[in-house]
């Protein structure tokens, strides 16, 4: 199973694992500075946060037995058991977002426009090869590996 592995004290805070993350999640043609940030789909699925040592990525983590998945009543989060990644399938949310409360990583969260939709990793699954935050990032602070 790949998954996404942080060094965190190589990353210098420059969000470029964010922004690829929106520009490839995003609906229509365009780059970055046509981006609507309103629009859920276009959010960013990492956070890097500044802290008194450095910079905090903080990513999915795709676990073993996630909790999001287990504190998902409707069925709209489920573990593919062939790549090991979780997935967020819209259709099914109901917005109870008990899966946003109960990542012990605080991942997960609700979208800033309609807070209706939960923003999560899909592991860039529709675009094949790496995640688009990896190929980002100019100081390899995040890379995938087999685990």
């Amino acid at each position: 199973m790949r998954r996404i592995i942080i060094e965190a004290d190589k990353c210098d805070g420059c969000k470029s694992c964010s922004l690829a993350c929106m520009q490839a999640h995003r609906k229509d043609a365009g780059d970055i500075y046509t981006l609507d940030l309103g629009d859920p789909a276009n959010e960013s699925r990492n956070f890097i946060y500044k802290t008194a040592d450095g910079y905090k990525p903080v990513f999915c983590r795709h676990c073993d037995e996630p909790e999001c998945v287990l504190s998902c009543m409707s069925g709209a989060l489920t573990k593919d058991p062939r790549d090991g990644h979780v997935y967020y399938d819209r259709e099914k949310c109901g917005s109870c977002f008990m899966c946003v409360m109960n990542c012990p990583y605080g991942v997960l969260k609700p979208d800033d426009e309609t807070h209706s939709v939960v923003i999560k990793c899909d592991f860039c699954r529709d675009l094949g090869g790496e995640p688009s935050c990896v190929k980002a990032c100019p100081k390899q602070a995040i890379h995938v590996e087999e685990v």
